[in-house]
């Protein structure tokens, strides 16, 4: 047949040269919602005229891109439907009596305009059939279903045109469509509804008997029962033929019976499983998840090796892939290549996790010290603590769909329940209140605590407050959160319409307001930290990222916004300027990202040194070593960050003349320069806090613009857990509890990792298809993409947001406590052998002392927020392998 398409150019891809004539339009931008409809209106009354066509398929697309982009309700959506009944109203008109109108949807719509789930809204859609004729003599026999499977359609247009029933089709024809025995005459195609029934149930047979030779998934028992079935069928029909009479109404009532029954066993039969591949997929997480945990354990063994057992697992890994492959190709002549890489991973997980068995035991063997036993995480002892109980909690959830459909709640107050057990177990321990007054300590007979009650109540305040501030931030967050389908009443937060959404004026104006100060208050918070410590005091690439870029981006980003709300027909004279407008700001705002990320790489240090020269005589003291943290901090706070070490490695660096630390005769001058270093003690997390709220406003601007407002909730987050962990960190010094290095301990990398996924959740995403914001891959490109690279990444990074922006944030957890750390707070009175004069290093510089340490504290954070995040994908990925038969399978436990 003769098959002429207009409309949507997917057709084109999906039936390359299959067209006698095709005229696609291109339909991948949502936000436009004329470009295809308006193509097709000018072709489709003339094609129609003509007659150089048998089917003519027309795809409008309007109605589907204005439920995208304004949702079902909004008066935009009013038009197209106006617009789509004038065609309809006009094709009616112009049809032919030997000609069938054939109008339906290809899927529906939920109450924000997507599609893509399993909700009836989403699956079910109108059909609408027509012909100016009737299709044969007669009233129909037949009432009219309430519901048609899509695959009907497809063996009754068929046959309505004359052509095969495509062989792989389980449909079932529409009897209405055909006419009683007996009342062909005149009808179209010719058929009546027995023959049209035992055409279609003799090509589902001889598709059931090639299908049934080529794979065995389907049950014997069942396929024996179809066969028998269309075996006694198929004698009653040739019987009824053979002889002449009247076709009984049960033949045809078993016909359709037999149809249904083939359909449901293809549809349970074609939910195949491989048993041995998923249990092989469990097994290789789990055992990175192990790897995780070991290397969590034996970091600092591991870093003393400077990597060289990664080799061997390497080499394994490509050994055990090319053997597994040439396996496969003797025995069966072709390469698998999920279990080539299934093999290699595998084995370099044993290697490694031997490797990093026998370095433990011969470093034991060296040092003497006792060997680590992991046996001891498993007592109920290590299980039932806080820290480790809530994990196995998340990861037992994960088996429920109720909790799955709710896991936004569930994540959030287990990260609430995690903030109050802190306090509680400081004040459980005695860390929380100054110790009391011991006349021992007083009588010097036992030590006496660090620092001061004062200064112990002061840490105590912070925490609470922070505990306080992540308690109200967690509940606000849940103001931003989405509704799944199965939640029924629920009503998703207005936030997450774009202000393009918004009808009510008054409301788009509160709600771009709002974003606009939540956006200001995001970058005004990162220059005052920043400012605070010392490190805008540089001319460096990082420095002049935080004075400029910063807040042109979020100038940017601001006009982007109010561009973006702006009505189409609101300023007709400037459309064009708009247009421009829309497309030029966020770009702009992406090359200044791209400009700032890169100069933060390229020179990431935010240090100031100043030097002046100093007139002291001799026997006359030489000038303090000075560190500020701003040019406007009090003495105080100057003394709090003071660096005395730093400062003598750097003068001494300075000095152009002879021997270090001589002093020359009785009469001549001391002609050493002083140094004044700005922003030392934050060297390392001034730079990573830069990048993170750069790269923060950056993944807003792919978010509707109220996600602001979360955003700037997740900042504060984020700064509470950090100032939790370094009190907490503080108060254990301070009473002379701390454990001593840079460990991080679980709690704050479990509530870290927990707090990623509930701002998952809280900037609007859900873990179902549907949810996921399709508007992020036109953000800069409102006129559609020709790959599909840039757009897959774009919604990539609106989707993982939250988890990219705390994964690369973490290292703050390590960097937070030395930055806010207080003298005195972390064992031996504060004083630190790291230098020739035995003076402190003080806050990051720690660090710089310790590169071993560093390092290893460094990969045992990462490997500890990997294997929490781990534990998750293996609990969620074995509960839908056990849960795969479940029903809810597909749409709650995949996803």
């Amino acid at each position: 047949k003769r098959v002429v398409f207009m409309g949507d150019d997917t057709w084109e891809s999906l039936f390359p040269k299959k067209f006698h004539r095709s005229l696609p339009f291109p339909s991948f931008n949502v936000k436009d919602l004329h470009t295809v409809d308006n193509g097709i209106l000018q072709h489709l009354y003339t094609t129609m005229m003509g007659g150089d066509w048998d089917v003519l398929v027309a795809h409008f697309l309007g109605v589907d891109h204005c439920g995208h982009r304004f949702g079902p309700d909004h008066p935009a959506m009013a038009d197209k439907l106006t617009q789509m009944d004038g065609v309809i109203r006009a094709v009616i008109d112009r049809l032919q009596n030997d000609t069938l109108l054939v109008v339906m949807g290809d899927h529906g719509m939920t109450d924000t305009g997507d599609h893509g789930g399993e909700s009836h809204k989403e699956t079910d859609a109108a059909l609408f059939l027509y012909s100016p004729a009737p299709l044969f003599p007669g009233p129909p026999s037949q009432s009219e279903p309430d519901v048609v499977p899509q695959t009907d359609l497809v063996p009754s247009l068929a046959l309505l045109l004359g052509v095969p029933i495509p062989y792989s089709s389980v449909g079932q024809v529409l009897l209405p469509l055909f006419p009683p025995h007996g009342q062909t005459d005149g009808a179209v195609g010719g058929l009546s509804q027995l023959e049209a029934l035992w055409i279609n149930a003799k090509q589902v047979n001889r598709f059931l008997e090639t299908y049934s030779g080529m794979a065995k998934d389907i049950p014997p028992e069942n396929l024996s029962q179809l066969k028998d079935e269309f075996s006694r069928l198929s004698s009653e029909y040739l019987a009824t033929v053979g002889e002449g009479r009247p076709p009984s109404p049960e033949l045809a009532a078993s016909l359709q019976a037999y149809l249904t029954s083939v359909r449901d066993t293809c549809r349970a039969t074609w939910a195949r499983f491989n048993p041995l591949k998923m249990a092989a997929g469990l097994v290789i997480l789990a055992f990175a998840c192990l790897t995780c945990f070991i290397l969590s354990e034996l970091s600092l063994t591991l870093i003393r090796e400077d990597g060289r057992g990664l080799k061997g697992p390497v080499v394994t890994a490509l050994a055990a892939a090319v053997c597994v492959a040439a396996g496969q190709l003797l025995t069966q002549g072709y390469v698998e290549v999920a279990w080539c890489l299934a093999a290699a991973a595998l084995s370099s997980e044993l290697l490694f996790l031997w490797t990093a068995y026998r370095s433990r035991v011969t470093a034991v063997s060296k040092n003497g010290s006792k060997a680590l036993k992991f046996a001891s995480w498993l007592t109920p002892r290590q299980l039932l603590t806080p820290p480790l109980l809530v994990p196995l909690l998340r990861c037992a959830s994960l088996l429920s769909d109720s909790y799955v459909i709710a896991e936004g709640r569930v994540v959030t107050f287990l990260l609430f329940s995690l903030a109050l057990y802190i306090p509680f177990h400081l004040n459980w321990d005695g860390l929380l209140l100054p110790p009391s007054h011991d006349p021992l300590k007083s009588a010097g007979l036992l030590p006496s605590p660090a620092l001061s009650p004062s200064t112990v109540r002061k840490e105590s305040g912070t925490l609470l407050g922070c505990v306080g501030l992540l308690i109200g931030s967690l509940y606000l967050s849940l103001s931003f959160h989405g509704c799944r389908e199965e939640q029924g009443a629920c009503q998703p937060s207005p936030f997450l319409s774009p202000l393009s959404r918004l009808q009510d004026s008054q409301l788009k104006n509160l709600h771009y307001v709002l974003s606009v100060f939540s956006l200001g208050v995001w970058t005004y918070l990162l220059r005052r930290c920043l400012r605070h410590y010392g490190n805008l005091n540089s001319s460096g690439g990082a420095v002049f990222v935080a004075r400029w870029i910063l807040p042109l981006l979020s100038v940017c980003l601001g006009l982007h916004w109010a561009v973006s709300a702006t009505p189409e027909d609101s300023f007709r004279n400037l459309a064009e300027l708009i247009s421009l407008a829309q497309l030029s700001l966020p770009r702009a705002a992406f090359c200044l990202l791209g400009l700032g990320l890169f100069l933060i790489w390229l020179d990431p240090l935010t240090v100031f040194i100043k030097t002046r020269a100093a007139a002291s005589a001799r026997n006359s003291a030489l000038p303090p070593p000075r560190y500020r943290a701003s040019t406007g901090i009090s003495p105080q706070a100057e003394l709090h960050h003071l660096i005395p070490q730093i400062y003598q490695r750097m003068r001494r660096s300075l000095d152009d003349g002879g021997s270090s630390g001589e002093l020359s005769g009785a009469g001549e001058v001391d002609s050493r320069p002083a140094v004044e270093a700005y922003g030392l003690g934050t060297v390392y997390s001034a730079p990573l806090l830069l990048f993170c709220g750069l790269l923060g406003i950056g993944l807003l601007l792919l978010h509707p613009e109220g996600m602001a407002l979360s955003f700037l909730l997740l900042l504060l987050e984020m700064g509470a857990l950090l100032h939790i962990h370094a009190s907490s960190t503080t108060l254990k010094g301070l009473h002379g509890t701390y454990s001593g290095g840079f460990k991080v301990p679980w709690a704050p990398i479990v509530m870290w990792a927990l707090a990623a996924t509930q701002f998952f959740h809280a900037t609007g995403h859900l873990p179902t298809f549907p949810s996921i914001q399709w508007g992020a891959a036109f953000v800069g490109f409102p006129d559609g993409h020709t790959g599909t690279i840039l757009p897959a990444s774009l919604v990539t990074l609106n989707t993982f947001a939250s988890h990219i922006l705390f994964a690369v944030a973490c290292p703050l957890l390590l960097l937070w406590p030395l930055v806010c750390e207080v003298r005195g707070s972390r064992g031996g009175g504060g004083r630190a052998a790291c230098g020739d004069e035995g003076e402190d290093a003080v806050m990051e510089m720690r660090l710089r002392e310790n590169p071993q340490l560093f390092s290893s504290a460094l990969l045992q954070l990462s490997t500890r927020y990997l294997f929490i995040h781990g534990a998750q994908v293996f609990a969620s990925v074995s509960a839908a392998a056990i849960l795969r038969r479940h029903l809810m399978v597909w749409k709650v436990f995949a996803p």
